[in-house]
Order: structure tokens, then C-alpha cells, then sequence
């Protein structure tokens, strides 16, 4: 049997490929080997940026495996919570979610857990769980309202109505629309532009913004210089913090060492 969830190393680039036919729905054990792939992600010193799409082109994920849990499967995700993304609050690099269909309920919600989307134009996003019951409680009932406007965020998570690719761009959802044909070359030179920059510098990006985001400006700033965003306090104190004037002064390009 096919590997559900498939990976490939380009350069300092993970593209990770959810494959489970026909909807790309993601069970238990699904989840738990995407936890297992972002967790190594994570720890692997030579990675940079990961790239999560799915087979197929009618669905990027139908998200939570509907008929695996009727049949009492336990909702075991694994690491990082369902999608093995969701919950993998130290993650400290950046996801881009290549979105090529219709990103339903947990799949919409792995893709609003990514830092970036870039979405085919056939894409469209839902968020169903009221409909059966259920409420999106893998990340879209509390990252939705903080990504779209609070009237639209509201009417998508309380009648499952549906947003498609181009009205998700235009309210900011979406990074990109691009034709099916150019999705994953658009991701890519997204991934290929974060690769280029100071490593060191996307960390501390990343993690200011997590410990900061709630906070009114005053207290983001207190937080930000009093060490509560460790990855920040690493960069300044890096090499590469010296590296980049030095290299634009010399008119050539850095070489980073992520140190």
C-alpha cells in the first residue's frame, strides 16, 4: 500500500504530499506520521522551509477521516496535534501550505496552521463541523477570527459557507492565486526566497510574533527586549547579525551560518 503521506528533500526545502484517495481525508494514523515529519522538520538543522500540498487536484484535504472515526477510531493525532501541524507551537520555521483543491474542516485548518498559502485557483475553503455536530476545534474556531475579518470569519464557522480562491486572496487569507499548472513552482520560489534569507532572522521573526501577537505594542516591545523571545536574543548576538552589513557594504551577497 501506498505511503499516505509522502516527502521529498530539495535542497533545504521539505515538500511533504498528502496522498490518500479520493478526499485526502487525514485518520489517525495519517496524523501521526505528519506529526512525525514536521517534528523532524523541526529538529533538522539543515532544513529551512517545508512545503505541505496534496495529491490530486479536486482535494487538498477533506480533513479529519469521517468514516475512521464512525468506525471508533480513537483520536489519537500524535505529535503537534491533528495534521501533526496544528499544535506545534515551537515550530521556529516556515510552513507554506500549497493548497490545490478544496480545503475542507481539518484540512482548511492545517492550512490556516501554515505561515503561507498558496492556493490554485480551483481552491476553495470550508469549515463544515456545525453542520455534523462538531466545531472546528483543530485551530479554525480560534485562527479564522484572527485571519478575516470577524463578520466573514463568523458566517464561515457558523453555516459552513464557502470561500473561494479568489475572495480569499482579496480579504488576505491567501498569499497567492496562481493557475493548477503553476502552484508548486509558485510555492517553491516563495520557499526558495525565505531559503535566502538569514536563518537566524526567520526564526526570530517567527517566534517574536508568537510570544508578541496578543500583546498591546507597548508590552510587545517589554516582551521582545526582555528576553521572552530567546530567538531574538540569538540573533543579536550571531555572526550573521554582522555578516549582512558587512556583506552589503561590500556588495556581494551573505553567507549565512545560522550562527
Amino acid at each position: 500500500m501506498t505511503d499516505a503521506v509522502q516527502t521529498e528533500r530539495r535542497g533545504a526545502v521539505l515538500e511533504i504530499v498528502i496522498d490518500r484517495p479520493k478526499a485526502n481525508a487525514i485518520d489517525a494514523a495519517t496524523s501521526r506520521r505528519l506529526g512525525e515529519i514536521f517534528a523532524g522538520f523541526r529538529d533538522d538543522r539543515e532544513l529551512r522551509v517545508a512545503i505541505v500540498t496534496a495529491a490530486g487536484d479536486k482535494f487538498f484535504s477533506a480533513g479529519w477521516d469521517l468514516k475512521a472515526a464512525a468506525g471508533g477510531e480513537a483520536q489519537d493525532y500524535g505529535v503537534g496535534g491533528f495534521a501533526g501541524l496544528t499544535e506545534l507551537f515551537d515550530l521556529r520555521k516556515p510552513v507554506i501550505a500549497a493548497v490545490n483543491g478544496m480545503a475542507v474542516g481539518g484540512g482548511f485548518e492545517l492550512a490556516l496552521a501554515c505561515d503561507l498559502i498558496v492556493a490554485a485557483d480551483r481552491a476553495t475553503f470550508f469549515l463544515p463541523e456545525v453542520n455534523i455536530g462538531l466545531i472546528p476545534d483543530a485551530g479554525g474556531v480560534l485562527r479564522l477570527p484572527r485571519r478575516l475579518p470577524r463578520a466573514i470569519a463568523m458566517e464561515m464557522l457558523l453555516t459552513g459557507s464557502r470561500l473561494d480562491a479568489a475572495d480569499a486572496y482579496r480579504l488576505g487569507l491567501v498569499n497567492r492565486v496562481v493557475s493548477g499548472s503553476e502552484l508548486h513552482a509558485a510555492a517553491r520560489e516563495l520557499a526558495d526566497r525565505i531559503v535566502a534569507a538569514a536563518p537566524l532572522s526567520i526564526a526570530a521573526v517567527k517566534e517574536v510574533i508568537a510570544v508578541t501577537e496578543h500583546l498591546p505594542i507597548d508590552q510587545a516591545y517589554a516582551a521582545m527586549r526582555t528576553g521572552q523571545a530567546p530567538a531574538y536574543d540569538r540573533l543579536l548576538a550571531s555572526e550573521d547579525t554582522q555578516e549582512g552589513p558587512r556583506a552589503f557594504a561590500e556588495k556581494r551577497p551573505p553567507v549565512w551560518r545560522g550562527r
